[in-house]
């Protein structure tokens, strides 16, 4: 048996699936939108870089056509004399061009690096701005991730691509001022160039189209590839990594992936090879026997030496465009198919979005919630997450949501949260349906703390604010000068005092500027209790109508969390709250409380009448309180 991390058809099977015609000549069709947003990015970094590419175009030419008038100035003033002026105008004129030419090579990179800076940071931004329109559903899809890495190369290599457009641009013009030389003294010369350099053309494009089939059917593993580099070296995991020994295994893995990428890399590149230098010898014969026929007529006296000098150069610099050109537009070719995949994730739109003239959520509310016989599935899955749901969640009243891991607590909040759209059913918010609520605004109306929060690498005050960032933003983004720390807005302090999260600001050398987690500098880590205070201070941070705390102290101790719920239930008297907890000593300070079962609602009531009967919520009571007898 292989590795679970390979999968049992090799990636370089020629049974795989590779781009059909269309879909590869379709793939050209989006340069177009690329230039655009270069167009959008800069409009006068890309004027002028279109200008300088212009003007460079004619600098070989005229380097060529000056150097021919030199060598019949030298040829004429060798035999039959007079004066040299002429000729060392020319040189002047030679060097000149050069130089000019290597100025303006300097100009056009420096304009190109600061336009192609500037436009990987906006398609990055881009790609930021549209993953937080799209729905949670999709990032929880492998399949939207296997889009999104591939969106991600499009963002750091299509740099390239820009400017292999630009140059293509300046090679035709250049092309097209050398075969102005080569028409008006050997028009066959231009056919056979093409002819020539053709099969090359060929050659590449069919390379490029399994280069690329290969890349996109390898995304899931390469994916997988990174997550294990990432197990094998992170902060996170470093500790179980050495403490049962699971570098080699790891290591292993690693490298059976890697050598199978390499093999496959390896035997597709020999090929290309192979292929490539054989049509090349075709381009090279062909600009050889040109060269015989330029050659005989300059024997013949047909042509000048200096004429001889400037068809030979042209034919070979045309020859090389021509090439250049060809395996440009191959390049661009597959290029343009990782394009194809950052435009596709552009593409992709959310399905939970606010309706045209969405309602405000009121404010106060005034009804409630009402879950009025909700299901929800999973995009993909054929099973129920939760399934005829019917409850209300009234102003002022703290529910408690209790069941065996996957009963559907967790869904149950996302809904509530238009995290997700019911596939069945629906949610009311004061006699009206959820989704006719503008979408924001519903989520700014309710603070929430999920049991896998994120801990930031960020300060102490970065991890707080990030819970109503837009209050705090100017504060967040101003640096420290001269060692001072400015104090944080009352609104963070305050947060962090509900939570108790300021009582780990006397351990803490930077105090609220600490930076927190070992990814940078003088971070310090902090303990999973310590962390969950950080994290349910993010929730007080929004004055919201409703707080969801999903299993919000399973890290602290009994001390702590007997504290954390005291002080929560005296911030939230009025307002409506979730609590998802495992432990009875949480729940049964709530008004009421709802037992799930395999996603479905088996009981409801009070802690007191629960406890008295004989159902789950009974039974799971029992067993808990058996632990501590």
């Amino acid at each position: 048996m292989g590795h679970p991390f390979i999968v049992a058809r090799s990636m370089s099977d020629p049974a795989a699936p590779r781009p059909p015609l269309k879909d590869r000549i379709a793939a050209m069709r989006i340069v177009p939108r690329l230039i655009r947003l270069v167009w959008e990015t800069h409009r006068g970094y890309t004027a002028a870089m279109i200008a300088l590419r212009f003007v460079r175009s004619v600098v070989p030419v005229t380097s060529l056509w000056v150097a021919k008038l030199i060598i019949d100035e030298v040829i004429k003033l060798a035999g039959v004399g007079g004066s040299s002026r002429h000729l060392w105008m020319l040189v002047a004129l030679e060097m000149a061009t050069v130089v000019g030419g290597e100025l303006l090579a300097r100009a056009s990179g420096l304009i190109e690096g600061l336009l192609g800076d500037l436009f990987t940071n906006r398609i990055s931004i881009r790609i930021m701005e549209h993953a937080a329109t799209l729905d949670l559903h999709q990032f929880e899809d492998p399949t939207f991730y296997d889009h999104l890495e591939r969106a991600r190369q499009g963002t750091t290599g299509r740099v390239a691509l820009l400017m292999q457009l630009l140059g293509m641009g300046q090679s035709i013009l250049t092309l097209a001022s050398l075969s102005v030389g080569l028409a008006a003294q050997a028009p066959w010369l231009l056919l056979l160039l093409a002819i020539a350099v053709f099969p090359s053309f060929l050659g590449e494009t069919h390379f490029a189209a399994l280069t690329y089939a290969l890349a996109f059917r390898r995304t899931p593993q390469r994916r997988q590839l990174d997550y294990v580099r990432y197990v094998g070296a992170s902060d996170e995991t470093a500790k179980e990594v050495q403490l049962f020994g699971l570098a080699p295994w790891l290591i292993s893995r690693y490298r059976a992936l890697s050598d199978r990428f390499y093999g496959e890399s390896r035997a597709l590149a020999i090929r290309k090879a192979f292929v490539s230098s054989g049509l090349s010898i075709i381009g090279t014969l062909g600009y050889y026997g040109a060269y015989v026929v330029v050659l005989i007529r300059a024997i013949g006296g047909t042509i000048t030496i200096g004429m001889l000098t400037f068809l030979a150069a042209s034919f070979r610099q045309s020859r090389d465009l021509i090439q250049g050109l060809l395996m440009s537009a191959s390049s661009i070719y597959e290029q343009s198919l990782y394009l194809k995949d950052l435009f596709a994730f552009f593409d992709m739109q959310p399905t939970i979005h606010s309706a045209a003239n969405a309602r405000p959520v009121p404010r106060p509310i005034r009804q409630g919630f009402v879950f009025e016989d909700v299901g929800f599935k999973y995009p993909g899955s054929e099973r129920w997450a939760v399934r005829h749901l019917s409850f209300s969640l009234l102003p002022g009243e703290r529910v408690a949501l209790v069941g065996e891991n996957g009963a559907g607590k967790t869904t149950l909040t996302k809904l509530l949260a238009r995290l997700y759209d019911p596939s069945e059913g629906r949610v009311l918010l004061d006699g009206v349906d959820l989704r006719e609520y503008d979408v924001r605004d519903v989520r700014r109306a309710i603070g929430v703390i999920f049991q896998d929060f994120v801990r930031y690498d960020m300060r102490f005050d970065e991890n707080v604010g990030v819970g109503e960032v837009e209050e705090v933003r100017d504060y967040l983004d101003t640096e420290s000068t001269n060692g001072d720390k400015p104090a944080p807005p009352s609104i963070i302090s305050t947060a962090a005092d509900k939570s108790l999260a300021s009582s780990l600001l006397p351990s803490l050398p930077g105090a609220y500027r600490q930076m927190l987690g070992r990814r940078f500098d003088e971070g310090v880590d902090l303990s999973g209790g310590e962390w969950q205070k950080v994290a349910l201070a993010r929730a007080y941070m929004r004055d919201s109508q409703v707080l969801i705390l999903d299993e919000p102290t399973a890290a602290l101790d009994a001390r702590a969390e007997y504290d954390v719920f005291v002080r929560f239930n005296e911030l939230m008297a009025g307002r409506m709250a979730i609590v998802i907890s495992h432990r009875f000593s949480t729940v049964r300070m709530a008004d009421r409380i709802i037992v799930l079962k395999n996603g479905e609602i088996v009981e409801q009531g009070r802690h007191a009448e629960l406890a008295a009967g004989d159902g789950l919520y009974a039974e799971l009571f029992s067993m808990q309180a058996a632990g501590y007898r």
